[in-house]
This record gives C-alpha cells, structure tokens and sequence, in this order.
C-alpha cells in the first residue's frame, strides 16, 4: 500500500505551491489612504469598509464607524501572476441587522504600473514622475495619476471616482514588493 491517494495528493499539493511562486510575479500593496465624500447609507451617515478583489483573491478593510470621510491608511497586499486583471474595488457601509448596502465601485488596471517597474532608475533623484496615467472611459480615475521615484521605490497614487453611486470617491496608492523565489518581472 505504498502508492496510496494520500500520499499522491500530498506530493500534488507541494507542486501546486511551487507553481504558484513559478508563476507569481510578485505583490502588489495596496494602500488605502481614505474615502472622501462618500455616499450617506443610514440616517445621517455611513459605516465603511472596502473590499478589493482581483481574480480570485479577496481583501477588506476594517469599518469606520460613522464616517462620509474615513482614513484607513491600511495596507492590502495582492499576490499578481496576471497583471492583466483588473483590481476591483467596492465601497460597502456596513449593517448590523441587515445585508450590507453598496456604496459604490471602481476598477482600475495594473499595467502601466507594472510597465513602470521594468525601467532602470539608478541615479533617478527621488520624487521624479515616471509616467502620467489620464482620467479616461476604461478607467475610474477622478483625475491625473501619477507614477514616480521615490525613496528607491515605484509608487503610484491613485484617486478613484466610484460607479453606481451618487457622489464618492477612494485614494489608495499602490506600491510593489518582490518576492525571493518568485518569476519576478523580468
């Protein structure tokens, strides 16, 4: 009984871990900044919390009780194999008694962040706009965002309009870490 089904899926499992840091290029840390303007859900304000997916990952941040205007400044990081993927962000205001209302969405897409990331920047004076992402239909940017050097690391600040809702928007920045053992960039 040596060839038993268990000890076949163990071994499975162990190349399924290897083939992910195979095909992973890295993480993406997503800070969330804060929420302005959000939308009013219960009687005169909002309890909210984000949620941002990206294929089948799933992320939250914690609630802010009562708060149009939350900052969470709370990182969330995203293993990425595809960038791809769009990342999906939704804004909920949470309920205690019942199903939590939607305060909105957005989506933004990673590539020219990641593109970004490809360049060379020795002897780059940190703060240098690498590159301008513009507001445009594909995207939920409220206005320019920008790409930049800064303190040896490629940052992107983001300010997202949100869809479906009445007024809102999110800041978040995104920031990436590679990981020894990963595919990497390259």
């Amino acid at each position: 009984m040596a060839d038993s089904p268990g000890g076949g899926k163990h071994q499975g499992g162990s190349k399924s871990a290897a083939s992910l840091m195979e095909n992973l290029l890295g993480l993406l840390r997503i800070r969330v900044k804060r929420g302005v303007n959000l939308a009013v859900r219960d009687v005169r304000s909002s309890d909210p919390y984000i949620v941002i997916k990206m294929g089948k990952q799933k992320l939250k941040t914690r609630v802010i009780k009562k708060d149009v205007n939350p900052e969470w400044n709370e990182d969330l990081t995203l293993s990425v194999t595809d960038p791809s993927i769009p990342v999906k962000l939704t804004v909920y205001d949470h309920d205690t008694f019942s199903k939590d209302d939607k305060m909105g969405d957005a989506e933004f897409g990673i590539v020219p962040y990641i593109e970004a990331l490809k360049m060379d920047y020795e002897g780059i004076p940190s703060g240098t706009i690498i590159t301008r992402v513009q507001p445009c239909r594909q995207n939920c940017l409220s206005e320019e965002s920008s790409i930049r050097w800064s303190e040896g690391k490629v940052i992107q600040d983001l300010c997202l309009r949100l869809k479906n809702v009445e007024c809102g928007e999110v800041e978040i920045q995104l920031q990436w870490i590679d990981l020894p053992g990963s595919k990497g960039l390259s």
